[in-house]
């Protein structure tokens, strides 16, 4: 489907399934690199990353734990700058080697209130992987140590990604039009 409605917007396909998943292979293979020999706990963070998590750990081969954490700092098509919190931190990640997986990247201020909390629970490492990264929005610098696709700072919907709740279930990312 080349576009997309959603309540009274307009979206056009941006990112094509196929590439995504080149992508997310891609990246899987470089965290397979790098934690060989180690056991992460993958923290997917809900609920836009759902499925690229999915994606991705079926790509992951070491051992590896899988826990959610849920952040909102979204309302509608605009960040609202404040997180908070629905739910916490099930696992001890004390001397854990943690991957955040994360579905966009945009302000970097909910990845870096995210780190800041996490930190404080003493992992033995922290990563940052996420699917999409918009640079020209950073607000603050959050270490990004893999990605999949660096993307302009427009307004996407699908792959996970939703317009006040919809659209989370598509294969491709759309863009607003």
């Amino acid at each position: 489907m080349e576009k997309l409605q959603v309540k009274d917007k307009t979206f056009a396909v941006s990112i094509p399934e196929a590439e995504l998943q080149k992508e997310v292979r891609r990246v899987a293979a470089e965290i397979n690199r790098d934690y060989a020999g180690q056991e992460p706990l993958f923290l997917p963070v809900l609920n836009g990353a759902f499925m690229f998590a999915a994606d991705l750990l079926r790509e992951i081969t070491v051992p590896c734990e899988v826990s959610f954490i849920k952040l909102a700092s979204y309302q509608g098509t605009q960040t609202t700058g404040t997180i908070r919190e629905v739910i916490g931190l099930a696992k001890d990640i004390t001397n854990r080697p943690v991957i955040i997986v994360e579905d966009i990247i945009d302000s970097g201020l909910t990845m870096a209130h995210m780190i800041e909390t996490l930190q404080a629970h003493n992992p033995a490492s922290i990563a940052v992987c996420s699917c999409l990264v918009k640079p020209a929005a950073l607000k603050v610098h959050v270490p990004i140590d893999y990605r999949c696709l660096d993307i302009p700072n427009d307004f996407i919907i699908g792959y996970g990604l939703d317009y006040d709740g919809f659209a989370r279930n598509t294969r491709d990312i759309y863009t607003l039009v």
